[in-house]
């Protein structure tokens, strides 16, 4: 089939290359357009973009840009297969290709429909996951599914590893769901109207660390927002970045901590929370470079009591 593929950040790039490797021809790409991105704040393109090995690309502002669509009707895919784009289409874009746009979406559909699957899937302790590919329909990602995957979610996944992860697992699953387009192996088959949920966006002030919480739901929540957008909270009036926690119980009676409170050890750093401590990783105070948070402890010498998040 000849396609026209949509997506934007790094989790896409896996599936474009599995297809420019398939029986398939990719003709053009579709992406967001460049962007201010990184330190230096300059304009950049996406990742789709940058690897996109001398194929036409194609960057609407919208998605209904008159000629974008003109473009696409010119090219005339049979299939548009889908990967994180991040932009909405609409129904006269879906009307192009005779066989539709194809999403591959981080979940087991209809659990976790909209923009952050793999978050929300670690952040309410989730023991699996996967990966759906769907035919896309203007209601949030509830069109009728060709094929899923399933992974296992570990308990030290970050949203991070568990995406890497899928990425790659998941453009094998729209290379073998365009096969079966193609030679009529496959057939939609509508979504269950049970166990639908939603994953909308995870923001940075989603992302602060309530230490008056339970110590699962402060490594959850941790981990979820690795790499982004970055769990945080405060020391000292400053945001201090950190990264993945580990929950411990091998605290002596008498030696409990409270909400937030700091106990610095020789090999490790601890901090309490609803119930038992959870020991830092790695941290990042404004300005600086991630270190381990006992470099970081040595350096600004916690008070006795002084807490996280005040």
């Amino acid at each position: 089939m000849k396609l026209v593929f949509a997506g934007t950040p790094d989790v896409a790039v896996p599936t474009l290359k599995a297809l420019m490797d398939s029986r398939h021809e990719v003709a053009a790409v579709v992406t967001r357009p460049d962007a201010v991105a990184g330190r230096g704040r300059k304009v950049t393109p996406s990742p789709v973009a940058s690897e996109e090995a001398g194929l036409e690309v194609l960057k609407p502002a919208k998605a209904d840009d008159p000629e974008f669509l003109a473009r696409l009707r010119e090219i005339a895919p049979d299939c548009c297969p889908v990967v994180a784009y991040g932009a909405i289409l609409r129904q006269e874009a879906l009307d192009v290709p005779r066989n539709g746009w194809v999403n591959l979406h981080f979940s087991l559909l209809p659990a976790w429909r909209g923009a952050a699957p793999v978050q929300h899937a670690v952040l309410h302790g989730d023991d699996v996951t996967g990966a759906t590919t769907f035919e896309i329909v203007p209601e949030l990602d509830s069109g009728p599914v060709y094929g899923m995957l399933t992974e296992p979610i570990g308990p030290g996944d970050t949203s991070g590893d568990l995406l890497s992860r899928l990425a790659e697992a998941g453009s094998g699953l729209m290379a073998r769901t365009l096969d079966g387009i193609e030679d009529g192996s496959l057939e939609a088959r509508p979504q269950s109207a049970d166990g639908v949920s939603f994953a909308p966006k995870i923001n940075p002030e989603d992302a602060e660390i309530d230490f008056t919480a339970l110590a699962m739901r402060v490594d959850r929540l941790v981990r979820a927002c690795t790499p982004a957008p970055g769990a945080w909270t405060t020391f000292r009036g400053t945001r201090l970045k950190l990264g993945p926690v580990t929950p411990v119980t091998d605290i002596a009676a008498g030696h409990e901590l409270a909400a937030g409170e700091l106990a610095v050890e020789k090999k490790r750093v601890l901090v309490g929370t609803a119930t038992h401590p959870v020991k830092l990783g790695d941290v990042q105070a404004q300005g600086k470079k991630m270190m381990s948070a006992v470099d970081w402890a040595r350096g600004v010498r916690p008070e006795e009591r002084e807490r996280l998040g005040e």
